[in-house]
């Protein structure tokens, strides 16, 4: 059995923009790639809302700092074949005043532990698929958390490609799914089904070719 670990915020986790509340487990993308995969596949959903790349929340909780789980994350389920990782739109906030480049150097951080990591098989790391996360569609206003994010966020896909390529696999959800109009972040359930239809195809791509 193979193991694809999916690391990522909310929209892993399920957010619902309607209720802000969860998405059933049967609506949520990694459950959909698991039904995708069948049995021979353990799809492992490590979402939490909130979470960032690599910097700690002053606000939200040192926790959501993405960097200092992942490595307790990969032990606790090695053999990992493929990690998922789809992580940035949390640093959009304002409070961290980052740039696109910044969050997409904050994503490399993570892939390089991954591949440092030895939590493949025989020893080795797993395989490394970077989700860029789609543009968001939040309306700048002046007390808004992530004011000036979604111009921030149409620069994901040009500086996660600049800074990433050639170390890890890419696929842009901005061409595949579009965040909701409601609060500006989450999925819809229809894209969690595209999503997880476009993860599928590049876990089986990634798989395939070693």
């Amino acid at each position: 059995m193979k193991t694809i670990l999916c690391y990522g915020d909310s929209n892993t986790w399920g957010w619902n923009p309607h209720t802000a509340r969860r998405y059933p487990k049967e609506m949520r993308w990694p459950t959909i790639l698991q039904r995708k995969l069948g049995n021979e596949f353990d799809v492992i959903a490590e979402g939490l809302p909130g979470r960032t790349t690599v910097w700690d929340d002053p606000v939200g909780g040192e926790y959501k700092n993405g960097k200092k789980y992942l490595l307790p994350c990969l032990h606790s389920h090695k053999p990992v074949d493929v990690i998922v990782i789809m992580l940035g739109t949390n640093d959009l906030k304002h409070r961290f005043s980052l740039e696109a480049v910044d969050i997409a150097q904050g994503v490399e951080m993570l892939v390089d532990i991954v591949k440092t990591s030895c939590t493949g098989r025989d020893s080795k790391s797993p395989h490394v698929l970077v989700v860029i996360p789609p543009p968001t569609e939040c309306i700048d206003t002046e007390d808004s958390v992530t004011i000036g994010g979604r111009r921030k966020s149409l620069d994901f896909p040009v500086q996660f490609t600049n800074i990433l390529n050639n170390q890890c696999h890419l696929l842009d959800a901005g061409g595949i799914v579009k965040s909701s109009s409601i609060d500006g972040e989450h999925l819809e359930p229809q894209y969690h089904d595209k999503l997880a239809n476009a993860v599928f195809a590049k876990i089986k791509e990634i798989l395939q070719s070693f």
